[in-house]
């Protein structure tokens, strides 16, 4: 199964794709959250041929909600309506901390390797199972 995982964001999504077989996450791409993003997620589906969608759960280390979280799951709803496609959450805490070593250049900010962190922890614990 091939996945497509989204670190959401009030101003940009970073987007990350798994490899055909849904074992190892890739960081794509950063895209603007604007009135373009759900065409733009349409057409990296299309494009990447993705099964299923994993949107990083905003929610602090103690499940606690912050403020971007309500957006986060409105954004999450509308995916599954809009989409047709699987959506579900994974842990996303620390994730852009993590990334944060792989983007140096970019003021120790990466989007997509953040999403791709929080898709491959979906991963990881999926093959657990």
């Amino acid at each position: 199964m091939k996945y497509l995982g989204i670190d959401y964001g009030t101003k940009r999504i970073g987007i990350a794709v798994s490899n055909d077989d849904g074992t190892i996450a890739f960081p794509r791409e950063t895209v603007e959250n604007n009135t373009k993003l759900f065409a733009k997620l349409a057409q990296i589906i299309a494009d990447e041929k993705i099964q299923a969608i994993i949107v990083g759960d905003t929610r602090s280390y103690s499940n606690l909600a912050n403020p971007v979280t309500k957006d986060a799951e409105v954004f999450a709803e509308r995916l599954k309506k809009e989409i047709n496609l699987p959506v579900n959450l994974a842990w996303e805490a620390g994730s852009s901390i993590e990334a944060s070593r792989y983007a140096p250049e970019n003021d120790g900010h990466s989007d997509g390797a953040a999403a791709a962190i929080i898709l491959q922890r979906y991963i990881d614990m999926r093959m657990k199972k």
